[in-house]
């Protein structure tokens, strides 16, 4: 859902009037995750107004969804709400038998009944006591946060990017703040390093949302996109990244006008954006870099791109065309940096690693995916052993989370089985370990690992790959499991392999 989707349905259908100017600018200031002190350091009023505003706003939402509205939860409320409307839609075409499942309470009824019966002894959905004016206009009721989303709209498999308007992002402090502030300095920089699976592509398109939202022209360049041939010639790489950039800025490209073999492409491409691109945009730039390790496969071309947006990034400092610059790098860390390209790479700006989700931020996914029995004290109790099982990595535990919503099996039962090659893990799994089994050093350096619990020492470029893949956690010169799952599914699965290869693997340095 974009903003002018949930304002809509705010002003239109929910509280049936118009928001005021300061209503509305704290509504999508707090749709994007900004605090009440940001919001008041940007207009004329002071912190308690605007905490004021916010908090007659959620009341009034509140009042009219018929369950607590908070600028924590306005992503999660609303969605559902764009999800209840569809789906009534699409049960209007059904019987009137589906209509009264799907909107059992229609004569005002105030009164919480259980699941499955109202007074009258008709099914119902569990839930009443809604503003009865909205369910009137809208034609049903509308469902409590902590009952099972299967009873809302089917979710999706959990791969790749969480939509914007998904209920299912976890935010994780304080990375969105930071980010949301890093972008809106100019000239700034921001890389987000993380395996894959981490969240960070859900991240961006969140960066690159709150930038739209704060006047910032936007560009995202996937360098999954550029062809094997492109990325092996300096010359190739630097026009498709210009014409890609101009097209996205809605500006016809220009090399011809531009480019100047005699100066060589990097000086080219910086007159292309210094002369062409950044003269015809008058407001701040975002440019978003996906999966820029693809061109580390060519180091002489890698150095040579990373040095020139380096050069840019300083070019700031001084240039106030190139203040309208801010950069977002991110890079998959299962891919090696070769050790002769990293004194060149792009390390300026605020640079950031993806944590794994905490308990209380585990619990509030399961929550989200309609698992009541994780309320609580005693619902963060039993998924314990599913943090220590995942090691709180986002994949790991959306995956947990979807089969467990499914119903496929238990949480006894997945706990249980993870580590199987019949798991609901086992695909993934297999993954990783053809990737660690090409490499006779990972082999080794990971069986160490599984097998001690106190650490090991490992060679710095072992550990930095291991790292990179998820695999393990460094602790000052010490390297870790990252979760149970990996020790219980590698144990098995690379004893075999180093039988064969006996004791002529170098051996690690074991701390004890």
């Amino acid at each position: 859902m974009s903003i002018d989707e949930a304002l809509e349905a705010v002003e239109q259908i929910l509280l049936l009037r118009q928001l005021s100017p300061i209503e509305r600018f704290v509504f999508q200031q707090s749709w994007l995750g900004r605090n009440y002190h940001d919001m008041a350091q940007e207009c004329s009023y002071g912190t308690t107004y605007i905490k004021e505003i916010g908090s007659q706003l959620w009341q009034d939402l509140s009042k009219a969804v018929g369950e607590r509205v908070s600028k924590k939860n306005l992503h999660l409320v609303l969605g559902q709400y764009k999800r209840h409307l569809a789906e009534h839609a699409h049960r209007k075409a059904f019987t009137s038998v589906d209509q009264t499942l799907s909107d059992p309470v229609n004569a005002g009824d105030s009164t919480y009944h259980p699941l499955g019966t109202d007074a009258n002894g008709n099914v119902n959905n569990g839930i009443s006591g809604v503003n009865n004016g909205v369910a009137k206009r809208t034609g049903f009721n509308h469902l409590s946060f902590h009952h099972k989303i299967s009873n809302l709209t089917p979710l999706e498999f959990p791969s790749g990017c969480v939509p914007l308007d998904s209920p299912l992002y976890i935010e994780r402090p304080p990375v969105e703040e930071l980010v949301f502030a890093e972008i809106q300095q100019p000239g700034s920089a921001l890389r987000i390093r993380a395996p894959k699976n981490m969240g960070k592509s859900s991240l961006l398109v969140r960066i690159l949302a709150n930038a739209s939202v704060q006047g910032c022209k936007t560009v995202f360049i996937d360098f999954q996109e550029a062809d094997g041939d492109v990325v092996k010639s300096l010359d190739r790489l630097l026009r498709w990244f210009c014409i890609n950039v101009s097209r996205q800025l809605d500006l016809e490209p220009s090399l011809a006008d531009h480019w100047d073999e005699s100066m060589g492409s990097k000086v080219s491409c910086k007159i292309y954006f210094e002369s062409y691109l950044l003269s015809q945009i008058h407001v701040p730039i975002v440019l978003a870099l996906n999966e820029v390790n693809r061109i580390f496969e060519h180091p002489s071309i890698a150095h040579d791109f990373l040095s020139m947006l380096r050069l840019w990034y300083e070019q700031a400092r001084q240039n106030s065309s190139w203040r309208k610059l801010r950069f977002v790098m991110l890079q998959s860390t299962e891919f090696y940096t070769p050790l002769n390209l990293k004194p060149f790479s792009f390390d300026v700006g605020l640079s950031l690693t993806l944590p794994p989700f905490l308990i209380e931020q585990m619990q509030s996914l399961a929550l989200r995916y309609g698992l009541t029995w994780a309320e609580g004290e005693m619902g963060q109790q039993r998924l314990l052993p599913l943090q220590k099982l995942t090691g709180g990595y986002p994949y790991l535990v959306n995956l947990a989370f979807y089969h467990l919503y499914r119903e496929t099996l238990s949480l006894e039962r997945l706990l249980e089985t993870a580590p199987q090659p019949n798991g609901i893990y086992g695909q993934f799994l297999r993954n990783q370990l053809t990737v660690i089994q090409n490499s006779l050093s990972l082999t080794s350096a990971l069986h160490q690992v599984i097998h001690v619990s106190s650490g090991v020492r490992l060679d710095p470029a072992i550990a930095y790959e291991l790292e990179g893949m998820g695999l393990i956690q460094l602790e000052g010169a010490l390297s870790r499991i990252s979760c149970e799952l990996y020790r219980l599914y590698f144990r098995n699965h690379l004893s075999d392999s180093l039988a064969a290869i006996g004791a002529s693997l170098p051996q690690g340095e074991v701390h004890s």
